[in-house]
């Protein structure tokens, strides 16, 4: 991506742990690389195809004065998210917040905290097998619209299917979902654990019957295995319940494990199932 770089911002602002910080204030120097396609601009000469520097300098400077926060860690953290949720154009930023003259008792020219945020896209399964299962799903994708650091890209078809593993359990509707997200993979488990908590989920049967369920299937091209997550889901290759849906919306996103596309696993399992 192209890159719109503003270094050193100059700003004065109440930032610190210690309390004459907070009182007096001191000088900050702020620093960001706006990663965005600055093609069209370039072409048409025209401002609302890129990045407004200068509208980012005047918000970053809204954060710096209309906060007060213990730690620079938090304000680049803060004007980080700010920027790549306000302004639709950035994919990626870096943000540098320095701290000239950081009161250590030793002479020191400055202290700085750098930091690299972007959008990441993920594609999450979504089912119910258990009371209202369409409230249930409808529910879920209107909580998701409403979050700052998700953008809900694209919904697939919802389908009634037969259960999975555990078939003692009525069908399921369900489908998939495309998502732009800030979340780490693990906020993001953690936020769509909250929604299916929200909507009455038990754990009690493995594959068992449930209100919600809130899968994360890929998470760019990442590789996790942890105890309590995995990326990409381990059962993609395996449930047509989810390639029939993943491959509706994703169909040349690709398995960075098996190094197939979602329409390749999908036409393979297929062929599988009718021999």
């Amino acid at each position: 991506m192209d890159q719109i770089i503003i270094k050193e911002l100059e700003l004065y602002s109440n930032h610190g742990v210690y309390k004459e910080e907070k009182v007096l204030g001191q000088k900050f120097l702020v620093s960001a690389v706006l990663y965005t396609d600055t093609k069209r601009a370039g072409k048409s000469d025209k401002i609302e195809y890129s990045v407004n520097y200068g509208e980012v300098c005047h918000r970053i400077r809204e954060i710096m004065e209309g906060n007060t926060f213990d730690l620079i860690e938090r304000v680049a953290e803060t004007i980080a998210e700010r920027l790549l949720i306000e302004f639709d154009l950035i994919r990626k930023t870096e943000v540098e917040v320095k701290k000239p003259w950081a009161p250590i008792g030793l002479p020191i020219q400055s202290v700085s905290v750098r930091i690299e945020r972007q959008w990441h896209r993920a594609y999450i399964g979504i089912g119910s097998n258990m009371g209202d299962r369409m409230k249930y799903i409808n529910e879920a994708v209107k909580q998701m619209k409403q979050e700052d650091d998700l953008r809900l890209i694209c919904v697939s078809d919802l389908a009634e299917t037969e259960p999975y593993g555990y078939t003692e359990q009525d069908k399921f509707i369900n489908g998939c979902i495309g998502i732009d997200t800030l979340k780490t993979p693990e906020e993001l488990l953690e936020y769509l654990q909250g929604l299916e908590n929200n909507a009455g989920r038990e754990r009690i049967v493995h594959w068992g019957p449930r209100t919600l369920d809130l899968d994360i299937l890929l998470y760019d091209d990442i590789v996790i295995h942890g105890d309590h997550l995995t990326i990409p889901h381990p059962e993609i290759p395996k449930r047509s319940f989810v390639l029939e849906p993943l491959a509706q919306i994703a169909p040349y996103e690709r398995h960075p494990v098996l190094n197939k596309t979602i329409l390749e696993l999908k036409d393979a399992l297929e062929e599988k199932e009718e021999k």
